[in-house]
């Protein structure tokens, strides 16, 4: 069952996952490259236990992957906004998603209750590749935006909560 209908259902990630493997994902959750050495050792296991067990998570959809972090602004993309989309026409395919993917300036796209049909996490060099990214997005999906532009970031990425 996907986590997400498990939670709507009531259920969820902690219905179905023991104690040491949450301490598991959340420690990977920090630090993706720790080694099963590493890993065992904080959890008290062994090393082949501790692999195993990730090993476990990884085939039942748990822990969906692994990426580096990078600091946007050394990468030369230091503004970062949040775009809410909605449609013109509220009749029309619910297909933004499907329409966007192909910008690589979105990082995120979130469905969401409320007025707008969307909210896209951005990363672009500059105002004026925001604004030509806003234009782009209007005219892949046919849709009006509504711009917030992110000031500093105290935190994100942060390990889930169990």
């Amino acid at each position: 069952m996907p986590q997400a209908r498990a939670a709507r259902d009531g259920g969820g990630y902690r219905d179905g996952v023991e104690e040491i493997d949450r301490k598991i994902v959340s420690l990977l959750t920090g630090d993706g490259r720790m080694s099963f050495t590493e890993l065992a050792r904080q959890t008290g296991l062994s090393v082949s236990a501790a692999q195993q067990r990730v090993r476990r998570l990884e085939r039942r959809g748990v822990i969906t992957g692994y990426a580096a972090r990078v600091n946007a602004d050394e990468v030369g993309l230091p503004l970062t906004a949040f775009v809410s989309i909605k449609p013109f026409d509220p009749a029309s395919p619910d297909d933004a998603p499907q329409r966007l993917a192909h910008l690589a300036a979105i990082e995120a796209c979130h469905s969401v209750a409320g007025e707008e049909s969307y909210i896209l996490k951005v990363r672009v060099a500059s105002p004026v590749a925001l604004e030509d990214l806003l234009q782009e997005i209007r005219a892949a999906a046919n849709v009006s935006t509504r711009t917030t532009i992110v000031l500093s970031t105290p935190y994100e990425n942060r390990p889930p909560v169990f």
